[in-house]
């Protein structure tokens, strides 16, 4: 199988002849074209000029072909197979620049700087089964040949650049690049296995040798117009195909401009989670509020002595309906100066943070942000450039809480595209399972196993990784409801990384509806009563009071992530409590120690409605330029009691009476525990007796279903109260009837009225004297 040390010298001369011949073969196809008839020279005015003079700027043209061959064939012996992996990649570079002739005729000259690299890779695997026994026994022998070839090249030189403009406004631009001075090298090697007697491989490599690789040229198809309004400056770019090449020209050219120019603006972002990785953005893809921005100017010399310059950045805005005109503003730290030499192009950058830029300061949503470079020299502006950036908000991670899923926030998307546009994306944790999913109870009432607190912000650790990839982000918003805040809290605290290495946290802000910051006392009575029936429901056990006390004495970090807390307040009364509350927590556990709070008449189920994002919610997340986007200053960690400064104190305020006994369960010997759990059929009713001693108050906690009415029954048969299906205060999570006056001992019942046609379940406890 392998060939002489000659005959590897000959084929990889031949192959580099070939790669040679490939370039000249490939660049006859791309010969300039002559210049449509009736076309104006470059070098003289044309009708609709302003004045003559040369044309000067930037053109850059870029050559690709690639070329690959996989495949297997039988060998003739018919025992065995010959496969053949081929691959060939051919790149051209040259960024030309173009400048008036010294000797000012009107003419212009290019020159060019030419990168070029050109790679062939072929490897040859055979395999056959031979014996080396007389047909005793059979064997794969193999032999392997691997034969690469590079040539490279660089070089600076002269390039011919002509435009010619019609009479109709259409033109074309040519460009022609000369040889280049380049290397070629190459490698052959063999390997071999189970021959019957060893046979040893082979290693060649040819040294590099000295080549010339062939310029290229090419002319517009002659489709590209003169803008009237400002016919002496042409930019565009053509590009054709034609079987396996791609030939690109693109161009920036200026009649009678200033001899130092801006050519070029542009935008780049860096790929998450990729410090310093930078992808290029055009105004479709756009980049994220927060996001680190290079913005770069492309500068060019096109006259023959040094020149000092410099470039400012601004942001600019034309007015809209709600709001008129402003002047242009300076993005902060943005001039910078330069110095260019006779013919010199370079890239000026600034690093743009886009924090607030998804939004303008007065809540309104920013579609598209204009940046402006401005140029000038000894203080006189002498070119300007203007282009549009879209910056989408942050991805907005939403956390359920107990007994719920991601479908809790289903429309969320909607509310945030009105909001917004449909660049504000919501990241409901759960909507993608593979992506992270929490458990936090499963469905209502579910006793089925629940994850802990620290399981679930392990999900939600995953689905944030995963929100930011999919957008490109390096900062996050979250929205938690009730226990999906302490799952976040928890997270922050825990797995949050510190600062990014932009100084800012990941998650930006992390606004709580209804979360149970000092746990909620309706846990407290209900899990004593799901535990007197035998029914272990871990997720409202981490609700409980205690439970959350040993939780805030750990989870003390918020790592400068803003804290924002809504708390529901259409209740005076909850599950052994006399306070103010949304149906599952108190309005002083909500608000805990946060000091950016409010209050809403939502119950605890409709804190994540339309009303209270409109409200609270979106003031918090759509903050413009210039509003604070720093991280929160770290606070003193509390002990986890109530500030009197968080509580109101107003005549109609009542405040948290905390839950005497264990567990929510009173010691003081007025009453035993009771607990029932009852099952009513579709359209049924059932009635439960309550043994109720002498006290000066009463009240009964259940969770059921919002189909199910319940009526509480003194011992005379009066009415005491009642938790109708029809009630807003059905939706919730825990129910209370509470009776706030001396009650005199006897059997009560609790009529349970199944008003749906599926079987429900109910589960009970009962309390007395609170004050």
């Amino acid at each position: 199988m392998m060939k002489r040390r000659s005959q590897i010298t000959a084929s990889l001369a031949l192959i580099a002849t070939i790669a040679i011949s490939m370039h000249s073969t490939i660049s006859v196809f791309g010969q300039t074209r002559r210049a449509p008839a009736g076309a104006v020279a470059a070098n003289k005015p044309s009708q609709a000029s302003k004045c003559s003079g040369a044309w000067t700027g930037t053109v850059k043209y870029t050559r690709t072909q690639g070329m690959a061959n996989n495949k297997t064939v039988d060998r003739v012996s018919g025992r065995g197979k010959d496969t053949t992996d081929f691959e060939m990649k051919y790149d051209y570079k040259a960024q030309v620049t173009v400048l008036e002739d010294p000797s000012r005729n009107g003419s212009s000259i290019g020159r060019a700087t030419v990168d070029h690299k050109f790679t062939s890779n072929e490897t040859v695997k055979a395999v056959e089964k031979n014996s080396c026994d007389r047909g005793k026994t059979w064997r794969d022998m193999t032999g392997v040949s691997e034969t690469k070839t590079e040539t490279s090249g660089t070089g600076s030189v002269d390039a011919n650049v002509s435009v010619g403009v019609n009479q109709d406004g259409t033109y074309t631009v040519s460009v022609g690049l000369p040889p280049i001075q380049g290397q070629t090298t190459g490698s052959q090697t063999s390997s071999y296995s189970g021959q019957c007697s060893p046979k040893e491989g082979k290693s060649f490599t040819m040294p590099a040798t000295p080549t010339s690789i062939e310029g290229n040229s090419l002319t517009s198809d002659g489709t590209n117009r003169v803008d009237p309004s400002d016919p002496n400056r042409l930019s565009g770019s053509y590009s054709r195909t034609w079987q396996n090449v791609t030939e690109t020209i693109t161009w920036s050219l200026q009649k009678c401009g200033a001899p130092v120019r801006l050519t070029d603006l542009k935008f780049a972002d860096m790929v998450f989670p990729n410090w310093n990785e930078w992808r290029e953005l055009n105004e479709q893809t756009g980049t994220i509020d927060g996001n680190l921005v290079k913005v770069t100017a492309k500068v060019l010399n096109a006259s023959g002595e040094t020149k000092y310059a410099d470039v400012n950045f601004l942001e600019t805005y034309k007015g809209d309906k709600w709001d008129g005109a402003k002047a242009d503003t300076p993005i902060k730290d943005s001039s910078v100066s330069i110095r260019l030499e006779a013919g010199e192009e370079r890239d000026v950058e600034i690093l743009w943070d886009t924090s607030g830029y998804a939004w303008y300061d007065d809540g309104r949503p920013r579609l598209v942000q204009r940046v402006k470079a401005e140029l000038t020299e000894n203080g006189k502006k002498t070119d300007e450039m203007t282009k549009n950036v879209k910056v989408a908000p942050k991805p907005l991670v939403l956390i359920h809480g107990l007994w719920s899923n991601w479908k809790a926030w289903e429309t969320w998307q909607n509310i945030l595209t009105t909001s917004h546009s449909y660049d504000w994306k919501a990241f409901p944790v759960g909507e993608k399972p593979a992506h992270g999913e929490m458990n936090t109870g499963g469905s209502f009432m579910s006793t089925q196993p629940t994850n802990t607190i620290a399981q679930n912000a392990e999900q939600v650790k995953s689905y944030i990784e995963y929100a930011q990839r999919d957008r490109n982000a390096w900062h996050v918003d979250i929205v938690a409801h009730s226990m999906g805040g302490l799952i976040a809290r928890d997270y922050i605290n825990r797995l949050m990384p510190m600062n990014g290495r932009d100084g800012r946290p990941q998650v930006s802000r992390l606004v709580m509806l209804g979360t149970p910051n000092m746990g909620s006392p309706c846990a407290d009575v209900m899990n004593t009563a799901f535990e007197v029936l035998g029914k272990k429901v871990e997720a409202v056990r981490q609700l409980r009071q205690d439970v959350v006390a040993e939780f805030n004495r750990t989870t003390v970090n918020r790592k400068g992530v803003k804290f924002s807390v809504l708390a529901g307040d259409p209740l005076p009364t909850m599950c052994k409590t006399l306070v103010w509350n949304d149906g599952v927590v108190p309005v002083p556990s909500a608000i805990w120690q946060i000091a950016d709070n409010a209050k809403s008449k939502s119950l605890h189920t409709d804190l994540t409605g339309t009303s209270d994002f409109s409200s609270f919610v979106k003031p918090r997340l759509a903050i413009g330029p210039k509003g604070n986007h720093n991280p929160e200053v770290p606070q003193i960690p509390g002990n986890g009691t109530t500030s009197a400064a968080l509580l109101d104190s107003g005549s109609d305020e009542l405040l948290l009476t905390r839950t005497r006994g264990v567990r929510g369960l009173p010691d003081d010997g007025t009453m035993t525990p009771f607990a029932r759990a009852a099952v009513v059929g579709g359209r049924q009713k059932v009635v439960i007796e309550l043994p109720v001693s002498d006290s000066t108050n009463f009240g009964v906690t259940f969770v059921a279903p919002q189909e199910v009415s319940v009526r509480l029954v003194d011992a005379d048969g009066t009415i005491a109260g009642e938790s109708l299906a029809t009630s807003s205060e059905a939706r919730g999570l825990f129910r209370s009837i509470f009776v706030n006056k001396r009650v005199k001992g006897g059997t009560w019942k609790l009529v349970v009225e199944n008003t749906g046609s599926r079987e429900l379940e109910i589960v009970m406890t009962t309390w007395a004297n609170i004050g």
